[in-house]
């Protein structure tokens, strides 16, 4: 460890395979603390590439406490966190949308990072469980199309990074690699981040992953959510190239709201929008999802305008089909549970 954080020190930036063993080495239970503290600190002093990234959350997949299994067409849509916004569980409530509409989704979550409550606060508020396996997992991507990852449960060797993290409360490299991480096969993605001039290398980092469409966004007020308040600013990854745009929500024929419009609660209010968007009730928190779910749909390539995904998330809204796939996972996760009572 003392000659990868040397390098660090020297400003010198690690090829893929050595950043992996660099990382394997720290997640070692022989590596102190402070070794952990050091190489986090350096390695964000001298900024990371897109080779270090991509190869710690390669790493990350293959250590996974996870079964790998044949998948296809699946979307995750997921933010960083760290925007400190405070606002409800968007990413969450979309991908209920996202499935009513078609797209088979693997949702990556974690508890709160920037809002009051966390993607898997509110699911244990719903009822859905956390710790499903990958059999489970897969079962319920062929079954009804989406499924949902909780990460300290899929990568439990984090446990001492998660701490140091904790202690050292500056951003790091594992505050962008979130949804990242996520052990599905995974071919298209919505990625937000609080991080606007990482808008291009994170693109970049999710080519290198493989994913064969993207887009990274940064919403207004910069949001790691598309934001109806303003302009936001996207970048599209479409074999290997990115391409940089804005779009305003009037642009996909939605109202202008405050970011003060969409603030969120502890796990019962969050659970009570989440629920209230998914019956349709207008206003700021609806329209928000259906902004981010038109763009990920845009995404994912089943629509080919931004405009055009907001209306089928519309549909998927209006005609009860992702309140239906939220019920199902519910019963799907009641039934788990009981199997193993």
């Amino acid at each position: 460890m003392k000659e990868f954080l040397q390098k660090l020190f020297d400003g010198i930036s690690f090829e893929k395979g050595e950043m992996k063993l660099a990382v394997d080495l720290l997640l070692q239970e022989g590596t102190s603390e402070s070794e952990v503290a050091s190489f986090l600190t350096a390695l964000k002093m001298k900024g990371e590439t897109v080779q270090e990234i991509s190869a710690l959350v390669e790493l990350l997949r293959e250590r996974a406490n996870f079964q790998p299994f044949p998948a296809s067409d699946v979307m995750d849509i997921c933010g960083t966190g760290g925007d400190g916004s405070q606002s409800f569980n968007i990413s969450t409530t979309t991908a209920f949308v996202l499935a009513g509409a078609g797209v088979k989704v693997a949702k990556h979550g974690n508890r709160s990072v920037s809002s009051k409550t966390g993607s898997s606060d509110v699911l244990e508020h719903l009822g859905i469980s956390l710790d499903f396996d990958s059999f489970e997992i897969q079962e319920m991507l062929e079954s009804n199309g989406l499924a949902f990852l909780y990460a300290p449960y899929v990568h439990t060797r984090l446990k001492k990074v998660m701490k140091v993290r904790g202690e050292l409360k500056i951003p790091t490299i594992f505050n962008m690699i979130g949804p990242l991480t996520n052990p599905v096969p995974i071919d298209t993605q919505l990625l937000g981040i609080y991080r606007r001039d990482m808008l291009k290398k994170m693109a970049m980092v999710l080519h290198e992953l493989g994913r064969k469409r993207a887009v990274v966004l940064n919403g207004a007020g910069y949001m790691d959510e598309a934001s109806l308040a303003g302009e936001n600013h996207l970048v599209l990854l479409e074999n290997g190239k990115v391409t940089e745009f804005t779009l305003s929500p009037e642009e996909a024929g939605l109202p202008v709201y405050s970011n003060e419009e969409i603030r969120g609660g502890d796990a019962m209010e969050n659970t009570e929008i989440l629920l209230q968007v998914l019956k349709g009730k207008e206003g700021a928190y609806l329209d928000t999802v259906l902004f981010n779910a038109g763009i990920a749909l845009f995404a994912n390539g089943k629509s080919t305008t931004i405009a055009q995904g907001v209306k089928l998330a519309r549909e998927s809204v209006q005609s009860g089909a992702a309140f239906e796939k939220l019920q199902k996972t519910v019963r799907y996760s009641q039934l788990v549970r009981k199997k193993v009572m």
